[in-house]
């Protein structure tokens, strides 16, 4: 399903409300996807349209940041990480051609606590039905909600040229949300279109709204969908440019948690050089 407005009322109704509201999606932006060079810089990015800025999360917040190379070998770059400098938030070094999936992983102690038109809306605009329909039938649809949250980035870096071969990619890497592309995005022969999987607790979820956000263009989504049963999902693949997909998902909190809903936001950004080769006819 292709969308035009979509953030455009989210967050018209949703001015003034928490940061995690304001700031759905966030990622990891490195300086180029295709870099020339072995040595790259990041910068994490949180928020869209006119909210979109460098997260100011605190290094503590940090838990994982790596890479998985081709080989499927795991490497923490996390001491390469520096938020809040000038320029970036980190760099580091990948040795050796191919593609590799930067991962990172906040912590889930942030909160959000909205008014309940708010909290309704939120949930009603990123899909989040269960909770939803949970508020309904404890009839708490008129009071307060409130989360924990976390968040969960992928980003796709190509070294060198590309190939078919990126097994490593395409399989989970443990994190309690995280999409999962079932094809690379830099694969050739280049394909149409672009399939995923939606993974929540280590199971393929059902019912996720994702959404590919072109982040030269990020008022409103280009395309989202539905998982269906099995957690997958298809969308456009796009012949240029830096692409976002995201994903949000919640469960609810025993009573006694500060909290009503843990919910995590997680993301895969991916790009392509200014010239990418012809799709296979």
């Amino acid at each position: 399903m292709r969308v035009k407005s979509f953030r455009i009322l989210c967050l018209a109704g949703l001015v003034g409300t928490a940061s995690s509201v304001l700031a759905h999606d966030f990622w990891v932006q490195p300086s180029e996807y295709w870099p020339r060079s072995q040595a790259i810089t990041m910068t994490l990015q949180v928020g869209h349209g006119p909210f979109r800025q460098r997260t100011p999360i605190a290094l503590r917040r940090i838990a994982r940041f790596q890479a998985i190379a081709p080989d499927g070998a795991r490497i923490d770059l996390r001491a390469g990480l520096h938020l809040g400098d000038a320029a970036s938030d980190g760099d580091f070094r990948l040795s050796g051609a191919g593609t590799y999936m930067l991962v990172l992983e906040t912590d889930d102690k942030a909160q959000s606590h909205l008014p309940a038109i708010r909290f309704n809306d939120y949930l009603a605009v990123e899909g989040l039905t269960p909770a939803l329909r949970q508020r309904q039938a404890m009839g708490r649809t008129t009071a307060e909600g409130s989360e924990n949250y976390g968040r969960r980035a992928k980003a796709l870096v190509q070294i060198g040229p590309p190939s078919a071969a990126s097994a490593a990619i395409l399989k989970p890497v443990g994190l309690t949300l995280e999409i999962v592309p079932e094809r690379s995005p830099y694969a050739l022969p280049r394909a149409a279109t672009l399939p995923v999987r939606v993974f929540y607790q280590g199971r393929p979820l059902a019912g996720a709204l994702v959404k590919l956000t072109d982040l030269a263009r990020d008022a409103a989504p280009f395309e989202m969908h539905r998982t269906d049963a099995t957690g997958r999902a298809r969308f456009t693949l796009p012949a240029q440019g830096s692409w976002l997909l995201n994903t949000i998902w919640t469960q609810p909190l025993p009573p006694s948690r500060e909290t009503d809903f843990e919910t995590i936001f997680s993301s895969l950004s991916f790009g392509f050089p200014t010239s990418m080769p012809p799709k296979d006819r």
